[in-house]
């Protein structure tokens, strides 16, 4: 984790934590195994998919993603107080569903679909939010779902287990929501962009799309678990947040190296 060196963490010495924190880790890890299920669906590297892109549209998708983050705040709050509770399976075949649909237009459907899918994603985090006990309307939740979309996406050649980049990700800072989006916009706009591409094929288009949102959504609902699972450790504890990344961390690093030594 990109910490402050001068920052001294406090030791967590409560096993009960250490406990939830390890339960974290290995939801953790397992999110980053749902890349291979899509991989294999695309049967392409993320590198060689963005490229398929028009150049019009590679030169375009931070600008795009932006727009979609802008307005995927304003959808999702206004879809929870429409209808709530939907719960991890409904959102996750709402966002099968609308890449079915994306699919089947091909690469001027997925287009369409794309702001859509941003928005069903936000809101899955944000149900998840509630789930923890969290406001989701106040700017902590929705600068940690920011956060979220920073991870590189279930479709990035991106070692799951890079625990600087886990860090950097959980710890990414902005004065504002704002200020955030538009850090973040660029690392969406990757992901975003290799979900374009992979699912514009005009034949397979529409099994494509569907399969890259069902995992795209479980993915993102894991780390959401991760990242509000650390918020809501650290206000019913009172350890700080930062400490409580650092022992993910080395529970991450922990649980991994077990995994490889068997």
């Amino acid at each position: 984790m990109a910490t402050n060196p001068q920052l001294v963490l406090p030791p967590i010495n409560d096993p009960s934590v250490h406990a939830q924190v390890d339960r974290l880790a290995r939801r953790y890890l397992d999110a980053g195994g749902l890349g291979m299920e899509l991989m294999t669906v695309v049967g392409n590297s993320a590198e060689g998919l963005i490229e398929k892109l028009p150049g019009f549209v590679r030169s375009r998708m931070d600008r795009i993603t932006r727009a979609a983050l802008n307005r995927a705040f304003t959808a999702a709050t206004t879809s929870r107080r429409m209808v709530r509770d939907r719960g991890d399976w409904f959102n996750r075949m709402a966002s099968t569903v609308s890449g079915a649909a994306g699919g089947v237009g091909g690469f001027a459907g997925a287009m369409v679909e794309l702001p859509f899918t941003i928005t069903l994603l936000l809101r899955a985090m944000l149900d998840i939010a509630v789930e923890h006990g969290l406001d989701p309307d106040s700017d902590e939740v929705r600068m940690e779902c920011l956060r979220i979309f920073a991870a590189a996406g279930p479709m990035a050649e991106d070692d799951s287990t890079d625990l600087g980049l886990l860090a950097a990700r959980m710890s990414v800072t902005g004065q504002t929501v704002q200020g955030l989006i538009s850090k973040v916009a660029p690392r969406l706009s990757v992901s975003m962009g290799q979900k374009l591409a992979a699912q514009a094929a005009p034949i397979f288009g529409a099994v494509v799309g569907a399969s890259i949102n069902y995992t795209f959504t479980r993915y993102y609902q894991e780390l959401a678990r991760v990242h509000f699972g650390i918020m809501r450790l650290s206000q019913e504890t009172g350890i700080p947040k930062e400490a409580l990344i650092e022992a993910l961390r080395l529970a991450i690093e922990r649980l991994d190296h077990r995994k490889a030594a068997r």
